[in-house]
């Protein structure tokens, strides 16, 4: 029998990011104080998140199969059947290794409370030899996350946890042809935003409430989307009708571009793993048969 394999998910601390760019801890603290902070705080920070892997590695059972992977790193990362995801650092860490699973739990290990807010980092490092257990025996409570999908029409496909966003790659005004069922708008707007219900306190809520919607927003477990035009245009040629709307689980919505260039599709806020589209490609998003498994 295959023994389990622990995939611990890290990203770099704010200090190793200020020391990789500045070179020495003394840089560092006098970049810092130039800007009214010091070293120590993110020394504080970095020793969280230092004691929160080693507390993981020694919660690990000494047989069981062990791998490590950075967030930038995750598109390069092949992930088995049998692996337990602990995801150790801030909660935006989930929605980065989720749409690289499928079915696989995932722990969420808040390193600091006093800083990280963990919406999706639930547990204590202390806790996490018996969360690993309960997972291995297949146990574990989980919560059911819905991902959202968008796939073009020449077969790239794209999954994420919070929404994606399909426009201009500069946030300018898009042109495109929206449909939904046997609804059909052509917009100007500063791109759309189909969002699940993790997703649903972010950067679709911001959009809620300043356009004052009647919609109900989607709890983290539902299945719904929600999808909303940022500041779409009316013209002779583009309207404003067609602008917001909860899409049913088996629902889909398909955006086909009008521009000549700069076309996006992106997940998560992530605008580096991006899809690049032209014009007159058509994009499909609709809810994805796989979803987050998220330790409860």
């Amino acid at each position: 029998m295959l023994l389990p394999r622990v995939v611990v998910v890290t990203r770099p601390t704010e200090y190793d990011s200020l020391l990789a760019h500045w070179g020495t801890r003394g840089q560092v603290d006098f970049f810092l104080k130039a800007r009214g902070r010091s070293v120590d705080e993110v020394d504080e920070a970095h020793a969280a998140q230092v004691a929160a892997l080693d507390a993981v590695s020694r919660a690990t059972p000494p047989r069981w199969r062990r791998a490590s992977v950075g967030r930038g790193d995750l598109d390069r990362f092949l992930f088995e059947p049998e692996d337990l995801i602990v995801a150790v650092g801030q909660d935006g860490l989930v929605a980065n290794v989720a749409k690289y699973l499928d079915g696989q739990p995932v722990i969420g290990v808040n390193p600091d409370p006093q800083r990280v807010e963990g919406v999706m980092m639930r547990h204590r490092p202390q806790d996490v030899q018996e969360l690993l257990h309960a997972a291995a025996a297949g146990r574990l409570p989980v919560e059911a996350r819905t991902l959202v999908q968008a796939r073009a029409d020449d077969g790239q496909t794209l999954l994420a946890l919070n929404e994606v966003f399909l426009g201009h790659k500069a946030h300018q005004s898009a042109r495109y042809l929206l449909r939904w069922g046997q609804r059909r708008e052509r917009h100007s707007s500063s791109g759309l935003i189909v969002a699940t219900g993790t997703g649903a306190t972010g950067w679709a809520a911001s959009i809620h409430r300043s356009t004052h919607s009647g919609l109900p927003l989607p709890a983290p477990t539902d299945p719904h989307l929600i999808f909303f035009a940022r500041e779409p245009w009316p013209s002779r040629h583009t309207g404003t009708r067609l602008t917001e709307g909860v899409l049913e689980p088996g629902d889909a919505l398909s955006l086909t571009f009008e521009l000549g260039e700069g076309a996006v599709v992106f997940g998560d806020g992530l605008e580096a793993d991006r899809l690049e589209l032209r014009w007159g490609q058509e994009v499909t998003v609709s809810r994805s048969t796989r979803s987050l498994h998220l330790a409860a």
